[in-house]
């Protein structure tokens, strides 16, 4: 079993209209074994700049409190928030850093940048980054995730209907993994406010 499927994980994230949602499963495991239901794989960077973190929980956790530390030094020395592009520039290095003894994340990073347009990108643990217009994934259910949201997604969707759309996605995909999954966590980020909401699913 890959390092990576160890704690098993769900991710996606997804553009609308001027907003955008980013989504995990809630399950945190020991291979088939369920350690927590209600683990936290997306963070807060600032209001409108969120990253989800898949992979090694251990080293999702150490990855966010370095990437809170270089951004407070940024605001520090600039007086403003990191554009979501900048800031995906600032993870791919980070994690190209340690190319030779990696973390095992694979991040998903979501934000508004200038006039509100919606930014998305995945990378690998290499820090190669993946740039889309429509939908990112990320995780052990990557492969239901991308099938899934290829056939619900459709563009400029308003934000409630992406909310439903996002929800959808996530919880049928988890349904054809068992490593993710007891349900979800979604945020719904538009320029004016940010919802946060918990999904029920399955708890097997």
């Amino acid at each position: 079993m890959s390092i990576f499927e160890y704690n098993g994980s769900a991710l996606v994230a997804m553009v609308g209209k001027n907003c955008f949602a980013i989504a995990s499963d809630r399950r945190l495991g020991v291979n088939l074994q369920t350690v927590a239901t209600d683990f936290q794989r997306i963070f807060k960077i600032h209001d409108k700049l969120y990253i989800g973190l898949s992979g090694l929980a251990t080293d999702a956790q150490t990855m966010y409190q370095r990437l809170v530390f270089r951004h407070k030094l940024y605001q520090l020395r600039e007086e403003r928030d990191m554009k979501p592009q900048t800031f995906a520039s600032l993870v791919s290095a980070l994690l190209y850093e340690k190319r030779f003894g990696p973390y095992f994340c694979q991040p998903v990073i979501a934000g508004l940048g200038d006039d509100d347009v919606p930014f998305i990108c995945t990378m690998d643990c290499l820090g190669a980054k993946e740039l889309a217009k429509d939908f990112v994934v990320s995780g052990t259910a990557s492969e239901s995730l991308y099938g899934a949201c290829e056939s619900m997604y459709k563009p400029n969707m308003e934000s409630e209907e992406l909310f439903e759309t996002i929800s959808q996605a996530l919880l049928s995909s988890v349904d054809r993994d068992c490593l993710s999954g007891w349900g979800g966590h979604v945020l719904l980020v538009t320029p004016t406010e940010v919802q946060e909401r918990t999904l029920k699913g399955r708890m097997d």
